[in-house]
């Protein structure tokens, strides 16, 4: 039935009978649900259990996936599902006889999901209206499936036929994962190491060995525009502003490569979340979860054509939970709401959506953690280390005193509050004689607040009052000792063994508010031209963003015990008899202003680009690119300085001087890529990639700090890959080396004797060799998995500055050290197995990290550690799914990182007895239901 023979006397036949349809020719047939597997394997088991016979070519089939059938429909429709965005359809032979053939075979039946998605709502540069977006999703882990992000052209390109790392998370597997976060969605990538134990948002990336914190090395892209222009603007990182939900159908991931010609601030990569197209029929989802920590969330997606080429589609959720780490009031509190308005006409079309955030989600810090003689990590006793969180009902609201006399309203409750407006203008145009013209215009307007209760330092009560004894001096010179005791009823905190351990905490209560207006513009110019048997299929590009940011961030520490919800402690001076005769805290306060900042400053970029995709012969494919970027940033950031208001909590309080400091800085740079494709078949192929690349000093470098000597960061990633497809397996390994120039380095180190942070500044080279594995084994259609894994070595170059010590200065040198945060060993294998029909899923996820450092100095290990997770599915009807998911079902205690305000250059907790650290969040489940209309 597969010979090359059989397909050709397939076609002869079908050319010579007209079209028949099985719906008017064969046997009712109750059918069953197939699930997304290799197209050759779903097409054997279409054909066994519907008795018909099924003839394609091998040279057609083999290196395709489709994304499964529903159970219950009649044949014809389930064969039409199964051949959904492969690029196939089918011809009937004869009542009992269909052939798959390729789509644009005259005669051919197509799917009706299969129509091009409106031009308008497609990513630009995809061509033909945007099936190719429209279409993709349809495609799961195979060298087939259509890719959009990092390129652009008129022609379609393939997994097969790029040059550069990309994996895709398609609409079924993002289900499957259910990744509560941005950061989260990540995990299945090779070469990112992600951090998502903050909570939904905050996360961090790093990407191939570039040592930077937040979305400093990639760029957060929706719909193939970026969320923010700088992802990475200090305290205002580009997750905080984005929420999945199911109005997103898939994501494509980049690695390296082009990413950097094509989008600014993504030296290693670009994430594109691509929303879901409406087709050609009415159509909706509702879905509504529940979690074992007081979550509830509904989310929904409805699209319908309008007439006249015209789409309407709206989404979006909203969700209330009090956290995993409960902090004994509602964490997270919230949702988003989208719309979308589209046309298609004769030569293009065009898009408007809009979306509005309203939602706020709690930033989970770091916990007090001890190494136990036996090795092992643990909270300490009296803290639950899955569970618990030093935020609490008492830290949830505190006035506190500024240096004008006035009150700054500190609510917790609030923890990363976002309020966007975004707005998005996508326009493709025909221009004639080949030319095309795209244009992706957005639009938002952000406030964002980000309070947290951040843990400064933790130690013993009877250390933290030998510490204080200079303030009992100054202040009550005849006091004959101190005592800690609770703000709320006065009992005497126990030195010895308060909640079973007898510690006190240094917490900050950090207020940041910033206010952010952006507009980014990208417009490309497209065409293919044609040299005998070659092609070239070149962009032009401009690309244009500003925005305006405001940036007011307050600080206060005060006194805790060590405890879940932790409670305030006051500082209490006493005579010999041991009364109280004075207070050196203020209703827990222990210093009021150890940080201030008043800044607000604007950034204007200008960027061109230029692709080239030279198609040489049908095998081999060159494509290289360009892009010079100009940037100028300026404001005004005010000097601080010190009042003394005369109490022990206020004689130390940072506040604005009047003084303000302008700047305006400009800064250029051109990078550049290379890479060519070989294709030995459609099922395998090899490539390989060179960029030089760049990050421009971002606003973030001047907003509180305009004395900052601006640095650019330039880099080289070369790479190489091999990948392969069939029906049994997809496999991709890539080798890369990153070459990162110029990474600066500034954190703050808490000082409790004088309530200050110390700023620390470092510059440094960083070369990481590494090795990416991911792929799908498909051994049978009970069993399948998926697999990513990365194997690296991330060193620091000429990493050194200079500290003091005994009053002296002290160069340190930490060349070859590991970089911080980054495992040389990151590893994530999914099995999943399908029963009853395909209509029940379970799946189960093992994630290995290996050992890491909390600073460049390499003195804080973070330990090597695992979690279990695990997913069901169940598709009782065609329409309707039932979901489980149980996350870190191990309840591990993997520290994802240190104290960073311990230092990250050289960690003052080093070899600590006690130490603060961020673990993984404990043990949690969900349930859910969709429902499909």
């Amino acid at each position: 039935m597969r010979n090359r023979l059989a397909l050709h006397i397939a076609l002869i036949l079908a050319g010579s009978l007209p079209c028949i349809s099985l719906a008017d020719t064969a046997p009712a047939t109750q059918t069953v649900a197939i699930v997304a597997m290799p197209l050759a394997q779903a097409l054997d088991r279409f054909a066994h259990e519907t008795g018909m016979q099924v003839v394609y070519g091998s040279e057609v089939a083999d290196s395709v996936r489709s994304q499964g059938a529903d159970a219950g429909l009649a044949p014809e429709q389930q064969l039409q599902q199964l051949l959904k965005g492969t690029g196939l359809g089918y011809r009937f032979i004869t009542p009992n006889t269909v052939t798959i053939v390729p789509a644009n075979v005259s005669g051919t039946a197509t799917p009706a999901a299969a129509a091009s998605a409106p031009l308008a709502q497609s990513t630009p540069g995809s061509p033909n209206g945007g099936s190719a977006a429209g279409n993709s999703a349809a495609s799961a882990k195979d060298l087939d499936q259509v890719v959009v992000t990092a390129r652009s052209g008129v022609d379609v390109r393939t997994k097969a036929q790029t040059s550069y790392s990309i994996t895709t998370i398609d609409e079924d597997r993002l289900r499957m994962q259910a990744p509560t976060s941005v950061t989260e969605a990540m995990k299945s990538v090779p070469g990112f190491w992600v951090e998502s134990s903050g909570g939904e948002a905050s996360g961090n990336i790093r990407a191939r060995g570039i040592p930077v914190d937040g979305y400093g090395s990639v760029n957060l892209l929706e719909d193939g525009i970026p969320v923010q222009h700088d992802p990475a603007l200090g305290y205002l990182n580009a997750d905080q502003v984005f929420r999945l939900d199911e109005t997103i159908e898939r994501i494509e991931v980049v690695r390296g490569g082009p990413s950097s010609v094509f989008y600014s601030n993504a030296p290693a990569g670009a994430i594109n979340f691509i929303p879901r197209q409406v087709g050609d029929e009415a159509e909706g989802l509702i879905k509504y979860t529940v979690g074992n920590y007081d979550l509830n969330r509904v989310d929904f997606w409805y699209g319908t054509p309008l007439g006249d080429g015209w789409k309407l589609s709206t989404g979006g959720f909203y969700r209330i939970d009090d956290g995993v780490r409960d902090p004994g009031f509602h964490a997270d509190d919230g949702g988003q709401l989208r719309a979308t308005l589209s046309r298609s006409f004769e030569n293009g079309g065009f898009s408007l959506d809009v979306k509005h955030m309203d939602d706020k989600v709690t930033l989970d810090l770091g916990i007090p953690m001890y190494t136990a003689a036996n090795g092992q990590i643990l909270a300490v006793p009296g803290f639950n280390g899955n569970y618990g969180t030093l935020a609490g009902p008492e830290t949830e609201h505190l006035a506190m005193l500024q240096g004008n006399g006035s009150w700054y309203d500190f609510n917790n409750n609030l923890g990363t509050d976002v309020k966007r407006t975004q707005v998005t203008l996508k326009f493709d145009y025909n221009l004639g004689d080949d030319w095309r013209i795209s244009e992706g215009l957005r639009y938002d307007t952000t406030n964002t607040v980000r309070n947290g209760v951040y843990p400064n330092t933790v130690l013993t009560g009877d250390a933290f009052l030998a510490q204080a004894q200079s303030r009992l001096t100054q202040y009550y010179p005849g006091a004959a000792g101190m005592r800690l005791q609770y703000v709320d009823n006065g009992q005497v905190f126990n030195n010895a063994n308060q909640n079973g351990n007898g510690l006190v905490m240094v917490d900050g209560l950090r207020g940041i508010s910033m206010p952010l207006n952006e507009i980014t513009s990208d417009t490309r110019l497209m065409r293919k031209f044609e040299f005998g048997d070659q092609t070239h299929d070149i962009t032009i590009g401009a690309y244009f963003a500003h925005f305006d940011q405001g940036f007011d961030r307050y600080s206060s520490s005060v006194l805790t015990d060590t405890t879940n919800s932790a409670r305030l402690l006051n500082l209490v001076a006493v005579n010999s008899a041991g009364q109280p005769i004075g207070m050196l805290t203020q209703n827990g306060v222990y210093s009021y202003g150890y940080e201030w900042a008043n800044a607000s400053g604007s950034s204007t970029t200008y960027a061109a680009y230029l692709s080239d995709e030279w198609q040489v012969t049908d095998k081999l494919r060159i494509d290289g690119g360009a892009r010079w970027e100009t940037v100028n940033t300026q404001g005004w950031t005010e000097n601080p300085e010190t009042v003394n208001l005369g109490t022990p909590t206020t004689a130390q309080i940072l506040t604005g001087s009047g003084q303000f400091v302008n700047y305006n800085h400009n800064f250029d740079k051109a990078g550049w890529t290379l890479g060519a494709n070989y294709q030995f078949s459609d099922h395998q192929g090899v490539f390989a990639r060179y960029t030089s690349t760049f990050r421009l000093p971002n606003l973030s470098t001047y907003i509180t700090t305009p004395s900052a000597v601006p640095v650019t960061q330039t880099m080289v990633l070369p790479e190489a890959g091999y990948k392969f497809s069939n029906r049994y397996v997809d496999a991709y390994a890539t080798l890369f080396y990153t070459k990162y120039n110029n990474v600066g380095f500034s954190n703050y180190v808490f000082n409790l004797q004088t309530g200050a942070s110390t700023a620390q500044t470092g510059y440094a080279n960083t070369k990481t060799y590494g090795l990416e594995l991911e792929g799908t084994f498909y051994p049978s259609q009970l069993f399948d998995l998926q697999y990513n894994a990365t194997l690296e070595n991330p060193q620091y170059k000429g990493l050194r500055y200079t500290t003091v010590e005994a009053g002296a200065p002290l160069l340190l040198d930490y060349d070859d050290n590991q970089l911080i945060r980054v495992p040389k060993v990151s590893a994530r294998i999914v099995p999943g197995i399908n029963l009853l029909n395909g209509k029940l899923r379970v799946q189960m996820s093992y994630e290995y990290e290996g050992k890491r450092y909390a600073d460049t100095a390499n003195s804080e290990v973070l330990p090597q550690y695992h979690t279990i997770n695990a997913s069901v599915r169940y598709q009782a009807t065609p329409d309707l799914s039932f979901f489980l998911y149980a996350d870190n079902i191990n309840n591990s205690l993997g520290l994802t990182e240190g104290n960073p305000r311990s230092g990250e250059l050289d960690s003052s907790q080093a070899n600590a007895a006690v130490f603060i650290a961020r673990p993984l969040i404990g043990r949690s489940y969900r349930a859910a239901v969709m429902y499909r209309f």
